[in-house]
């Protein structure tokens, strides 16, 4: 051999080659477009239409009466609050009806005030079946308790008279 440098570059060219192509791999397998949070747009619109319907019906037309909701909650009038949240729930600007289902639950702390007790449910469209995902809604509702509900849900300073008493409404909302 004449000359041993030539030797030496193609060795080294080789090596870069090798290098870049290593390089480009990994970069082409690393820039996947999977994106696992778009999966939570739905649920967040959903919980934003559950939301914005519970808002609307616990905002009274004026300060000297209730609201709907503390109405429908109080007196326990599950068809109302059926048919008011359901025509808030699927109302759409375009023609037909949404498909939204709900199931709405009421809780209080019971007098000892240690434990919470859930109501059966408050109103629904159709029961939650174990595959359909369902996002909670939640608004606290203030109430007087001396109408249709137990004992338990009177404040310890107010056993048999009129007491406000603030409650927990909690919707589950689905697409179904």
């Amino acid at each position: 051999m004449v000359n041993t440098e030539g030797q030496l570059f193609t060795i080294e060219g080789v090596a870069a080659a090798l290098i870049m192509l290593a390089t480009a791999y990994i970069v082409v397998n690393a820039t996947s477009v999977y994106t696992p949070g778009d999966t939570h747009i739905n649920d967040m619109q959903l919980e934003t239409l559950g939301c914005d319907a519970l808002t609307i019906m616990n905002t009274p037309q004026n300060t000297s009466v209730q609201s709907p909701l503390q109405s429908m909650v109080e007196n326990r009038d599950g068809n109302a609050f059926r048919q008011m949240y359901t025509s808030l729930l699927n109302n759409r600007t375009e023609t037909g009806q949404d498909n939204v289902q709900f199931l709405a639950n009421v809780s209080y702390v019971r007098s000892d005030g240690k434990t919470v007790n859930s109501t059966t449910a408050l109103s629904m469209t159709r029961p939650l079946l174990a595959g359909e995902h369902a996002v909670r809604v939640t608004d606290l509702v203030i109430i007087n308790t001396t109408k249709n509900y137990p004992a338990d849900c009177r404040p310890a300073t107010c056993p048999s008279g009129a007491c406000n008493r603030t409650v927990l409404v909690e919707v589950y909302v689905w697409r179904g």
